[in-house]
C-alpha cells in the first residue's frame, strides 16, 4: 500500500557521505515531483566526528521536521549515537545497515526499532572495486532506498549527475553505478515505503542560505564584505559567484570587524552592500553597528544564528540572538530587525531588508537560524515580492551649504554619493550637527538623537509586518524557524476541531504592536514560542506591552528543533 510521505534518515561519521546522500536523495525525489525537506546534523570536526541528513518527502507540501523518522540508514555506527536524541525513533521505524558494521548503539538500539540487514560492502570483489565500493557506500544506499520508493534509476542518475556537477566524468559515472546497484538489492529489503505518484510540475530545490543571498541580489546588493563562519559560510560560497556576474564583488576580511567596515564604506560610496555572519562574528560586530546608525549608512546584517554563548555548538540551531539584535550597542541606537518565516521567505525578506535599508539609511538585522539557513526544501516556484525602495540621493536647498543630518519634518534626509558638487558631506560616528560636523552640545546631541529615532518608529512595514494563519481563541506567537512546526501543530489541531491561530513575525524592530493587536483579536490565550533558554522575545513583547502578563512561554535552548507533536501537546 503506497504512502503519502516518507521520513529517512542518513547517518554515519563525519566524511562517509551522509550529507551528499541526503542531497541526491532529496534531488531525486524533487525530479520525481515529490515535495521534501532536508536538515542536517554534523559535528564541529572535518572528518572523524558525526554526520546525518535528515531527509523528509512528501506528495504533499511540508516545512517542518517529523515527529518520527520511518528509516534509518547506517552508513557506519561511528559516533552516531550522539544524535539518537535528536533522532526520533520508534518500534515503528526500520533501521537498514550493514550486518559487517556490528549492532546499532544502545542510545539507537533502546528505540526498538526493527533492524533490517543490508549487504552494502562486496567482499568477493577485487580489491579495486572493493575500494570504489567503499568510498560510495552512501549512493549504494541511496539507490537501494529510491527503489524501495518508487523513483527510477534514471531519476537518481540525473540527481547525482547534478549533485557532481563540475566533477571529473569518471567520479559521477562511478557514483552512478554504484547508486545503479543499490537499485538490484533493493528486492532484499521488504519494507512497505512505496510513495503515491506525486503531481509532477516545476518546483524549487534550495536552502534557506541560498535564498537568502537570492533575496538580497534581487533586493540590490552588490557588496559583500564577510568573514567565513559556520553556519552562514555557505551563504557567501554561493552569493560570491552570482554577485560577480551582477557586477558586484565580495570580500572576505581578515576579521568580523573589518568586514563590516567595508560593508560600509561600500555603502558609503552609493553601494546597496551586506555583512554575513553568525553569534560571535556578530558580537564583534556591534562597535561598528553603532557607527552605521550614528552616521546613518544603510547596511544588511544576516545573523545566522547558532548554539551560543561564546563559540557554542557551530553547528547546531537555536534563537538566542533576538536581545542581541534589538539591543546590541552602547548609547540609543535603534535599528530595523526582521526574520524571515520559512525557507521559501527567506528570499522575500532579505529583498525586503534591503529595500528598507536604503530607505531608511539604517542598518537592518535579518535573523536567520541554522535550521533555516541550511535546511534545503523543494517547494512550488515564485513568491509575493516586496515593492522596491531606494536610496534618497536629492534634496536640500540650491545656493544653501548641504547639511545631510538636517533637522525637521522628514527624519530620512538626502543621502548623495560622496563627490557630488554641493553635496560633500561627512560620515560622522561623533555627536554631530546638521552639516555632520562634530559637536559636543546637549542640544545638538539629543536633536539628533530624536531624529534617528523618529524615522525608526515611523517605519510602517505595511502587509510586510508578518502574517497570521488560522483561527481561534488560542493563539501561538512564533518566529524564524519555530513557525514551521506551530503550523504543522495547528493544521493538526485545527483538523481535530479544537482551532488554533498562528501569527508569525517577519518584523521584530520596531514591533508592529498595532498590527499584533488586531491579531490577537478574538483571542483568550497567547502562547510565545521560541527556541532560547531566556525567553527573549517573549520578555521584548512584555516589555513593549504587545501581549498581557497572563500570556505563556514556551522556551527552550538549542539544539532540539520543536517538533509539530510537541507544540500541539502543550496548547492542548
Amino acid at each position: 500500500m503506497a504512502r503519502k510521505s516518507l521520513a529517512v534518515v542518513f547517518a554515519g561519521s563525519g566524511g562517509s557521505g551522509a550529507m551528499t546522500a541526503g542531497a541526491v536523495f532529496l534531488r531525486a525525489c524533487a525530479r520525481a515531483g515529490y515535495y521534501g525537506v532536508m536538515t542536517q546534523l554534523f559535528g564541529a570536526q572535518v572528518r572523524g566526528g558525526e554526520s546525518a541528513a535528515l531527509v523528509q518527502v512528501s506528495v504533499e507540501p511540508i516545512e517542518a521536521q517529523p515527529d518520527r523518522f520511518d528509516l534509518f540508514i547506517a552508513l557506519d555506527w561511528d559516533k552516531v549515537d550522539q544524535f539518537a536524541a535528536e533522532i526520533p525513533l520508534d518500534e515503528a521505524s526500520v533501521i537498514i545497515a550493514d550486518p559487517q558494521a556490528g549492532a546499532p548503539p544502545p542510545a539507537i538500539a533502546k528505540s526498538k526499532a526493527r533492524v533490517a540487514a543490508l549487504k552494502m560492502s562486496d567482499p568477493a570483489a577485487s580489491k579495486l572495486e572493493q575500494g570504489l565500493r567503499g568510498k560510495r557506500v552512501n549512493m549504494f544506499a541511496v539507490g537501494a532506498i529510491c527503489a524501495l520508493v518508487g523513483l527510477s534509476p534514471g531519476e537518481v542518475e540525473a540527481a547525482i549527475a547534478e549533485a557532481f556537477k563540475g566533477r571529473a566524468a569518471e567520479l559521477v559515472a562511478a557514483n552512478q553505478k554504484s547508486a545503479v546497484s543499490g537499485f538490484a538489492v533493493s528486492a532484499n529489503l521488504t519494507l512497505n515505503v512505496r510513495l503515491d505518484a506525486p503531481a509532477r510540475m516545476p518546483r524549487w530545490l534550495i536552502s534557506g542560505n541560498q535564498a537568502l543571498a537570492l533575496g538580497a541580489l534581487r533586493g540590490g546588493v552588490r557588496f559583500v564584505g564577510c568573514y567565513p563562519i559556520t553556519p552562514a559560510t555557505d551563504l557567501v560560497e554561493w552569493l560570491a559567484p552570482h554577485l560577480l556576474k551582477l557586477g558586484g564583488r565580495l570580500v572576505l576580511g581578515e576579521d568580523e570587524l573589518a568586514s563590516i567596515n567595508m560593508a560600509l564604506g561600500a555603502s558609503y560610496g552609493g553601494t546597496p552592500a551586506m555583512t554575513v555572519t553568525s553569534g560571535p562574528g556578530f558580537s564583534l560586530m556591534i562597535e561598528s553597528l553603532g557607527l552605521a546608525v550614528a552616521a546613518e549608512i544603510p547596511l544588511v546584517l544576516v545573523d545566522v544564528m547558532r548554539a551560543g554563548p561564546s563559540t557554542g555548538i557551530a553547528s547546531k540551531t537555536e534563537q538566542s540572538d533576538v536581545n542581541l539584535a534589538i539591543y546590541g550597542a552602547h548609547g540609543d541606537a535603534p535599528r530595523v530587525v526582521m526574520a524571515p518565516m520559512s525557507v521559501a521567505d527567506c528570499a522575500a525578506t532579505a529583498e525586503y531588508a534591503t529595500y528598507v535599508a536604503e530607505a531608511l539609511q539604517t542598518p537592518v538585522i535579518v535573523l536567520s537560524d541554522q535550521q533555516l539557513g541550511q535546511s534545503r526544501t523543494v517547494f512550488d516556484p515564485g513568491y509575493a515580492r516586496p515593492k522596491p525602495l531606494a536610496r534618497r540621493v536629492d534634496g536640500g536647498q540650491a545656493g544653501q551649504p548641504f547639511k545631510r543630518y538636517t533637522i525637521g519634518a522628514d527624519p530620512v534626509t538626502p543621502m548623495p554619493r560622496p563627490g557630488t558638487p554641493g553635496r560633500e558631506w561627512v560620515a560622522e560616528g561623533l555627536t554631530h550637527n546638521e552639516a555632520g560636523l562634530p559637536a559636543s552640545g546637549a542640544g545638538v546631541h539629543v536633536a539628533q538623537i530624536n531624529k534617528r529615532a523618529k524615522k525608526i518608529a515611523r517605519f510602517d512595514p505595511g502587509e510586510w509586518w508578518g502574517e497570521v494563519w488560522g483561527e481561534g481563541a488560542t493563539a501561538i506567537v512564533a518566529f524564524g524557524s519555530t513557525i514551521a512546526p506551530a503550523r504543522e501543530a495547528m493544521r493538526r489541531m485545527t483538523a481535530a476541531g479544537r482551532p488554533v491561530r498562528l501569527i508569525g513575525l517577519r518584523v521584530l524592530a520596531p514591533l508592529p504592536v498595532e498590527r499584533l493587536t488586531h491579531a490577537f483579536q478574538g483571542v483568550r490565550r497567547i502562547i510565545v514560542v521560541e527556541q532560547n533558554h531566556g525567553a527573549q522575545l517573549y520578555h521584548y513583547l512584555l516589555g513593549q506591552k504587545a501581549i498581557p502578563t497572563a500570556a505563556e512561554s514556551v522556551a527552550r535552548p538549542g539544539p532540539w528543533p520543536y517538533r509539530p507533536s510537541e507544540i500541539a501537546s502543550y496548547v492542548a
